[in-house]
């Protein structure tokens, strides 16, 4: 064991106490010592399922113990949390892995789960007799293809960028939904790391709604060039869809409609995975919690964040109670149903990385575009479902 990582003594009244199982502590792990001017600790247990953990007294508050000393464990291999465990405050240090180990069968499996509830939502824009030819389901197969590769597209962007920060992160979880109009509640990735940089958390932040919009309007593009179906009753006479200005641009820049004087002839289902695409962009760019957009202002604006945070459900329920007062009330659940998410999702709390150095112009004029793109896959009633 080297010398470093031995405990050692501290100003004040505490001194650094024992190692428990000093022969499990990693010799890459930085000295107690080391941590004195931020977390004096009194006692290491190098023993724990959890990782090596420092008791210790907070000598500042807790974002700046974490900006301090979080690069001194990151360079050596590892990520830190703080927190208060029976009254001690405790720093825990778990070694990060950027890898995949073996085969992640939760996400295989979340995958084929999905995947089949998209076929089955997708059978019904087709107009198919599943449950009288279960077999007619791959029919679909072009609608489930559009939704899941918008959808993989869009969380590649955030894992590609996460390898290239080095930054721990998931493979996807697909959320399969199999009685929805779109047989899914999209997808996540898993960042189980601390963020070295407003740059990197920028990058991860924006690639996945970029990544996810130009998917989006290529399978928008190929859907509006394809035959429209015809589908009697059923889903037609329960579901309407607000397209965005995204998709409207796409169809007129095409030459082709989205609306049929038909009201049995509906937009060919991959133009519908389109919608799915733009409206999972908007939603994900709402700047509030852990979504894309509060990763991307919160980049943007530094510890501002906050203010902008108010505004957002403050924003959804002044849209629900306008859809109420002048739109009949269409959508005035969904944006309100968002309203609490997103009061939810505020207090998870913003990223916060640990060098808070601002962004260029490049990556602050991407950002802005980006913002301004996610306001064209926005339409106040995007979907009215008739009983």
């Amino acid at each position: 064991m080297s010398e470093d990582s031995l405990p050692g003594e501290f100003p004040g009244d505490r001194l650094a106490g024992t190692v428990r199982d000093p022969e499990r502590l990693p010799e890459d792990l930085p000295a107690p010592r080391r941590l004195a001017e931020s977390f004096r600790v009194y006692e290491v247990d190098a023993a724990t399922d959890e990782g090596v953990k420092y008791y210790g007294d907070p000598v500042v508050d807790s974002d700046t113990i974490l900006q301090r000393i979080g690069p001194l464990f990151r360079q050596r291999g590892y990520r830190v949390a703080l927190r208060e465990e029976t009254g001690e405050h405790v720093l825990i240090a778990q070694q990060r892995s950027v890898g995949v180990d073996g085969i992640p069968w939760t996400n295989v499996l979340l995958a084929a789960a999905t995947l089949l509830s998209t076929l089955f939502a997708g059978s019904r824009w087709y107009g198919l007799d599943v449950l009288g030819d279960p077999a007619s389901i791959i029919q679909a197969w072009p609608f489930a293809a559009g939704v899941l590769g918008i959808l993989a597209i869009h969380e590649s962007g955030h894992y590609v960028l996460s390898r290239y920060h080095r930054v721990e992160a998931s493979l996807p979880y697909f959320i399969p939904l199999p009685f929805n109009v779109i047989g899914t509640l999209g997808a996540v990735i898993r960042m189980n790391d601390n963020i070295p940089d407003r740059r990197a958390l920028f990058d991860i932040g924006v690639a996945g709604p970029l990544a996810g919009l130009v998917a989006t309007v290529v399978v928008t593009a190929v859907g509006v060039t394809l035959p429209p179906v015809q589908v009697a009753g059923g889903i037609v006479t329960q579901v309407e869809l607000g397209f965005p200005p995204l998709i409207q641009g796409i169809a007129v820049l095409v030459g082709e409609p989205l609306q049929y004087s038909d009201p049995t002839t509906i937009v060919n289902p991959v133009v519908i995975a389109g919608w799915v695409g733009a409206f999972v962009t908007f939603l994900n760019l709402l700047p509030v919690g852990q979504l894309d957009g509060a990763h991307v202002v919160r980049s943007l604006v530094g510890e501002r964040f906050g203010s902008v945070q108010l505004v957002v459900p403050i924003a959804l329920f002044g849209l629900a109670g306008y859809l109420v007062a002048f739109e009949r009330g269409q959508g005035a659940f969904l944006w309100g149903f968002w309203g609490v998410l997103a009061l939810v999702f505020s207090r998870a709390g913003a990223v916060t990385p640990f060098d808070e150095t601002p962004l260029g112009p490049g990556r602050s004029a991407v950002g802005v575009v980006t913002l301004l793109l996610g306001v064209l896959c926005f339409v106040p009633v995007p979907l009215v479902v008739s009983v």
